[in-house]
């Protein structure tokens, strides 16, 4: 890709900082700056909308090494032995903890050594992806009851014995040598990281090939700044892309770029186009970076990624296609397959309503 966007014939590339706001004799402008937007950029944007951008600390789960895990404590098992999207009804590592391990975990949880936040770094977290320890401040069975939750696991080495908790490993890589501990972004330094996390049973020699941390994540306040053509509203020359117009995840920051990309070419060809309908996972991340988010006051808004949620409810159907009832399991299927084949023909439909954008134009 990097090869052919600096062959081509109508593409500059200058890799050098715009310090604040494009020039003004850029009339069209795409900013992606992404989570870690510089300050003066951010600062020109507040300075233009009265409206601060808005800030969280991210956090990330260490990674373990596949073969340092003992596995004559762990067992391979999925929740209620449930298939996952690759055929495997054992996609996850679980370790057991008994009520006495667990205790003692929380304990080390809370009394050890984090990341002190500076003044300027007091922003919230985001609520899908909080630090372990932090969850643990909430009440000594949140973790119990939440990703440390042992509901549809059976020990396979002590199938008699229940366990308290369970701590669950998902694969991190197709060559299967490094695992992520699910639910367990943290803020805690990286010594006490190693120490604690190996009182865990089965990952008392453990090697981690990453350990935990945070990054800071700025994105705008897209539902009062930006309108559907993804244009600061303040300052139409301006479109927003990526992570910064407060989607969450790689797939969600591409696609935005990609889309963004294809209004500004058509608006410059003098052939607008709408975003795509809501129907769709395109419109809906743009419906709900540009209004579909309920305000709930200061600094609610929150990046998302692309979810049924976001998509307009269908009705499940009640039978198939022979006339049988079916299952409530099947009726959940049967709908998330036609918001599918809705999503699919609507965003065909507004392709094909959409102008061809070529280079050569």
């Amino acid at each position: 890709m990097t090869d052919r966007l600096e062959a081509h014939p109508l593409v500059t590339i200058a890799r050098e900082e715009v310090a604040g706001l494009p020039p003004a004799d850029w009339d069209s402008v795409v900013v992606a700056t992404g989570p870690l937007t510089s300050p003066a950029l951010a600062q020109a944007i507040l300075d233009l909308t009265g409206e601060g951008q808005l800030a969280f600390f991210d956090a990330i789960a260490p990674i373990v090494n596949f073969d340092s895990v003992d596995m004559s404590v762990a067992w391979r098992q999925s929740r209620y032995d449930k298939v996952g999207p690759g055929g495997d009804a054992a996609a996850y590592i679980n370790c057991p903890m008994t009520k006495d391990q667990y205790e003692a975990f929380i304990d080390a949880l809370l009394a050890g050594p984090k990341a002190e936040f500076k003044d300027w770094e007091n922003v919230p977290y985001f609520d899908g992806c909080l630090p372990i320890e932090v969850m643990a401040e909430r009440g000594r069975e949140t973790l119990r009851h939440g990703p440390m939750k042992p509901v549809g696991l059976t020990n396979a080495h002590k199938p008699d014995e229940k366990p308290w908790a369970v701590v669950q490993l998902r694969q991190d890589n197709a060559l299967g040598t490094l695992w992520n501990m699910v639910g367990f972004q943290t803020k805690l330094k990286h010594g006490a990281q190693t120490e604690i996390f190996r009182m865990i049973p089965g990952l008392e020699k453990a090697v981690f090939a990453r350990l935990g941390g945070l990054h800071r994540n700025t994105f705008l306040n897209s539902p009062r700044l930006l309108d559907r053509q993804l244009r600061l509203k303040a300052q139409p020359r301006l479109r927003f892309a990526g992570q910064v117009t407060g989607v969450e995840g790689y797939v969600e920051s591409a696609a935005m770029g990609l889309l963004v990309g294809r209004l500004a070419a058509a608006e410059r060809l003098g052939r607008p186009i709408e975003a795509p309908p809501a129907t769709t996972a395109l419109g809906a991340l743009v419906n709900h970076i540009t209004g579909g988010h309920l305000d709930g006051g200061a600094g609610s808004f929150q990046p998302m990624n692309i979810n049924y949620g976001l998509l307009p409810p269908m009705a499940p159907p009640k039978r198939d296609a022979e006339g049988n009832r079916l299952s409530n399991k099947d009726k959940t299927r049967g709908k998330k397959r036609l918001v599918g084949e809705r999503a699919l023909a609507d965003l065909e439909a507004w392709a094909a309503g959409a102008p061809v954008l070529e280079a050569a134009e």
